[in-house]
């Protein structure tokens, strides 16, 4: 009952979300997040373009709002919207740049709109950028072209949580194009990478090193005090035992 219930709301927040793309298609949104809180359904909206989400004198976003209770049935949905301060390494709003310049310009252009997106994404800072797109581009015969650029993980879970993916769809004359779009973020850290140290880091590695040398040094040389001090004290100890013989046996020849 309990995985039912779990299944049931992660269903939910993929339909919200699913809305929420198809109906906020324009804006540069490149996140949804739902979030449950005791007051209510917390929802937050990452956009390129804040402005657009709200709509004049909030008139938007109150309609959203609405919807939103109507048809999933949600008692206090909030809306938050957050904006995207560098939309470059933002893979959704990279693929929704590319369709709408695809439906713009049509599909003769697509190598020009490709190769522009993916040096935008490296211009970002981005490790590594894929962008595929699938359809009847440019002939009749359905093919996908890659645009590839920098180190982008394909397998590990690196790939899952590293990665920033986002599909969508350019709805041309020719017909339907895909559209998907794979980055990695430059604030992704890699598990493989070696990290070079510093001067300063080196610096105190070397002084730390030194004084752990001078510690076992004098260590060695308290052991060894100690261990002379014991053999002159086992020394003397055996000369006054021979000195009490010696008396022992003069008084027994007396």
């Amino acid at each position: 009952m309990i995985e039912r219930k779990f299944v049931a709301q992660n269903i939910r927040e993929l339909e919200i979300k699913e809305y929420l793309y198809k109906e906020l298609g324009k804006v540069g949104l490149s996140n949804v997040k739902v979030q449950k809180t005791p007051l209510g359904e917390k929802i937050l909206v990452s956009a390129s373009r804040p402005g657009l989400v709200v709509g004049k004198g909030g008139a938007n976003i109150a309609r959203l709002t609405k919807e939103l209770k109507e048809k999933f049935n949600l008692e206090n949905p909030q809306i938050e919207i957050d904006e995207v301060t560098d939309p470059r390494g933002s893979a959704a709003i990279t693929a929704e740049v590319i369709a709408n310049s695809l439906e713009r310009y049509g599909p003769v252009r697509f190598k020009g709109i490709g190769h522009k997106a993916l040096s935008t994404i490296m211009d970002s800072g981005a490790h590594g950028a894929e962008i595929l797109i699938s359809g009847k581009i440019p002939s009749a015969r359905a093919k996908t072209w890659r645009f590839y650029q920098g180190y982008l993980k394909k397998c590990g879970d690196i790939s899952i949580s590293g990665t920033d993916k986002s599909i969508q769809v350019a709805r041309l004359k020719s017909g339907v194009v895909g559209i998907q779009v794979n980055v990695m973020p430059g604030s992704t850290k890699l598990p493989d990478k070696v990290i070079p140290k510093t001067e300063e880091q080196a610096k105190e590695e070397a002084e730390q090193k030194a004084k752990e040398e001078e510690k076992q040094e004098e260590k060695k040389a308290a052991k060894k005090k100690t261990t002379k001090k014991k053999a002159a004290k086992k020394k003397s100890v055996k000369k006054k035992a021979a000195k009490k013989a010696a008396k022992k046996k003069t008084a027994e020849e007396k």
